[in-house]
């Protein structure tokens, strides 16, 4: 008979609390919820300041990208759900103290109101994708256009989401708020992460958010007055999204072991070089250089940091993800 004995349960399957359970599927969710949040915000401010004409691409043009990238945040969530078929079981109940839930109905009552926004502005959508690369979205824009025209219910759809353009704004401003925070919220609920452990998860899930819309803005935007101006938004935003992350990091160097062993992974640990080197450096810095340069009179193809921005968004996500399921309190 073989005899071996136990001193911790820390190694054994189902009895040590390992959490490894959230793939590829989450941190892209929490990414495109990010960006949508991002992208409908600044549409829904510049709105309601009356520069829908100076800002074109932020207020009319960009938001049609929101609901486009919800749906595949939502086919993602839906590919890691146990049992996909009873997502629907969310919305039979509403509960204040689950992040899970806040969620579910945000993006219930945001998805509606982010297709209702671009249906009022689809003729300068169309105007837009005209003189484009790529003609399918112009094509999409005067089919859709053709079957507005052809039902009553379609135009009827069409007139409302322009009758009513200022109380969407206003709940559209409302809802990304709640949005880019909740994609934070949804990992700083989980108290048995130290790495999750943290208010400030929420504010630079916020932040980040914004900061991938503006990206995505100045991108789209033709006007060099609307892509100097979002690039310097664009500045701020890297400024207090590196500020959140640098206190971050000071906030569990001075906290209890477990999370200064958690800040350890990135500080001379496993993930220290793609979080600094990828993420904050290519993410953040060197597309802020270009930004400054850019400002200073260099010619900088603008696609160039919104695509870094965007990429560092996007890994920032799937980091803290994984980092935060391998940190843990129990030894």
């Amino acid at each position: 008979m073989k005899e071996e004995l136990f001193v911790s349960g820390r190694e054994l399957e189902f009895i040590d609390p390992v959490l490894h359970i959230w793939h590829w599927q989450i941190p892209l969710y929490l990414f495109v919820g990010g960006l949508a949040a991002g992208l409908i915000f600044f549409a829904s401010y510049f709105f309601l300041k009356g520069k829908e004409d100076e800002f074109p691409i932020a207020v009319k043009i960009a938001p049609f990208l929101a609901p486009i990238v919800i749906v595949l945040g939502l086919m993602a969530l839906l590919l890691d759900l146990r049992h996909p078929a009873y997502f629907w079981q969310l919305y039979t109940t509403i509960r204040i103290d689950s992040p899970m839930s806040w969620g579910a109905w945000t993006l219930g009552a945001i998805m509606p109101l982010s297709i209702l926004w671009p249906v009022s502005y689809i003729y300068d959508l169309q105007k837009y994708f005209e003189n484009s690369f790529c003609k399918m979205p112009y094509k999409l824009m005067t089919w859709v256009i053709k079957l507005k025209d052809r039902y009553w219910i379609l135009e009827w759809i069409y007139e409302i989401s322009i009758k009513f353009r200022k109380p969407i704004a206003i709940i559209n401003l409302i809802l990304s708020i709640i949005l880019g925070v909740y994609t934070g919220i949804l990992l700083s609920a989980f108290n048995a992460r130290p790495l999750w452990n943290t208010s400030l998860l929420g504010p630079l899930f916020l932040v980040s958010g914004l900061s991938t819309g503006a990206a995505a803005i100045m991108w789209m935007a033709r006007d060099h007055h609307e892509k100097i101006t979002f690039s310097k938004i664009d500045l701020v935003l890297i400024g207090v999204e590196l500020f959140f992350i640098v206190h971050m990091f000071m906030g569990f160097l001075a906290s209890t072991a477990v999370q200064q062993e958690a800040a350890a992974l990135f500080l001379g640990g496993e993930f220290t070089a793609i979080f600094w080197g990828f993420f904050v450096f290519v993410g953040l810095v060197f597309p802020a250089i270009l930004e400054i340069m850019e400002l200073f009179g260099y010619k900088i193809p603008i696609s160039i940091p919104a695509f870094f921005i965007l990429f560092g968004g996007a890994l920032f996500r799937f980091i803290m993800v994984e980092a935060g399921q391998i940190t843990r309190y129990l030894y």
